[in-house]
């Protein structure tokens, strides 16, 4: 088995700002397809190599380390009406031996990352091109482990929108499908001078998980199952721009897609039979068609960002260093995140 690596010789250079993929002609408009390269498995991973790994390890200062990953047991019942909790089984041999297995066991199910394989856009097809007639269990193509073996490390930053909005007078409303703009994204930035270096991992506070945790009813949290509503980034290209023209190589959130749930009337994401003929779908209008399926950007919903936000906003320090260490299963559509924050 080969693995494909980051590309060691990118340049910034080498790439166009969103607006000139928006204009191309050769590839999909609104594409990297061909950026990174014919084979490409990788994506806007491929940034994490203009993100020196030396440089990024001068953000561990004070000596923590954060876990962003929630309990199995934290989301209950299921958001998503098609995955199911684990079924953890234990067994033993001997009375000082112990073993385990797993039944059912969705990998996006709770504090997740979306791999390449897990959207595609419907007019274009999934990233690079690639056939999804090989999306299959131990076939390679744009598969999960390509991501682990990376590895994914970095310098990232947290945009914490929740509390800079609360500052405002504005707080999100949780229990809505309210947007999140480009420029709530940018004040918040800015508010917190927060630098975005090119190859940085951008990781976005709605403060989502904590009203889900600490705040929503049982019945509330029951009926997010069948009546989804969250609030996340709005759908739209100015939202693409801002991560693109950042070289943002991961972007990660604490609720439930990312982006706003389910698609805005408005969004431009709709295709033109969803548009012109009604056609609908559960993914009708999302934006991960295109940050996924065309830019090739991966994507983490469900990160436990709270205990990491609190110290950030302690000494308002919003960068650190990041891993991630996806699964490295052969052919995998996506994986626990298991990421870890160390300031």
């Amino acid at each position: 088995m080969t693995l494909p690596r980051a590309r060691a010789d990118l340049r910034l250079t080498d790439l166009p700002v969103y607006a000139a993929l928006r204009a191309r002609t050769d590839a999909p408009p609104g594409s990297s397809w061909g950026l990174f390269g014919a084979d490409d498995q990788l994506g806007t991973l491929n940034l994490l190599t203009l993100n020196d790994l030396r440089a990024a390890a001068g953000e561990v200062r004070e000596g923590t380390a954060f876990s962003l990953d929630l309990p199995s047991t934290a989301i209950s019942p299921p958001l998503a009406p098609t995955r199911h909790p684990i079924q953890h089984h234990i067994f033993q041999r001997t009375p000082f031996h112990r073993d385990e297995w797993l039944d059912r066991f969705y990998t996006q199910y709770g504090s997740q990352l979306d791999g390449l394989r897990h959207i595609g856009h419907p007019e274009h097809g999934f990233y690079n091109g690639a056939d999804p007639s090989r999306f299959v269990p131990g076939d390679e193509l744009l598969s999960i482990h390509h991501a682990a073996a990376l590895p994914i490390a970095g310098r990232a930053v947290l945009l914490d929108v929740d509390r800079h909005l609360r500052a405002q007078g504005r707080p999100i409303d949780q229990h809505s499908s309210q947007a999140v703009t480009p420029r709530d994204l940018e004040d918040t930035r800015a508010a917190q001078d927060t630098a975005i270096q090119p190859g940085d991992i951008v990781l976005i506070r709605f403060g989502w998980l904590n009203w889900y945790l600490s705040e929503a009813s049982p019945q509330v949290r029951e009926s997010l199952r069948t009546e989804q509503a969250h609030p996340g980034l709005e759908q739209s290209h100015e939202i693409l721009a801002w991560l693109w023209d950042h070289r943002v190589s991961l972007v990660a959130a604490d609720n439930f897609a990312l982006e706003c749930w389910p698609a805005a009337p408005g969004s431009p994401f709709y295709t033109r039979a969803e548009r012109q003929e009604g056609v609908r779908d559960p993914h009708s209008g999302i934006m991960h068609r295109a940050l996924i399926g065309l830019l090739g950007m991966p994507i983490g919903e469900l990160w436990n960002l709270d205990p990491l936000a609190e110290a950030c906003a302690a000494d308002r320090r919003w960068s650190f260093l990041l891993t991630a260490a996806p699964l490295t299963v052969v052919g995998g559509i996506g994986s626990p995140a298991n990421a870890i924050a160390l300031r």
